[in-house]
């Protein structure tokens, strides 16, 4: 059975861990299920798509929250 993910309402962070209670990133506690696309930055300091996005860490983010 596939994991669910939350995805935190402020910085957009994909986390497969279910029980977490913060986001890891921003500290934020509020998280959703319902959102859209996804991009992975890997290097965030040379990625156009992290600079376009306000993105400046790891990871993988979704691209529209619900």
């Amino acid at each position: 059975m596939p994991t669910k993910e939350k995805i935190c309402k402020k910085c957009g962070l994909v986390a497969e861990n279910v029980d977490l209670k913060d986001c890891p990133l921003c500290g934020n506690n509020k998280f959703t299920t319902f959102w859209q696309g996804y991009t992975i930055i890997i290097d965030p300091e040379k990625s156009e798509v992290a600079k376009i996005l306000n993105i400046e860490h790891n990871g993988k983010f979704a691209l529209r929250i619900s």
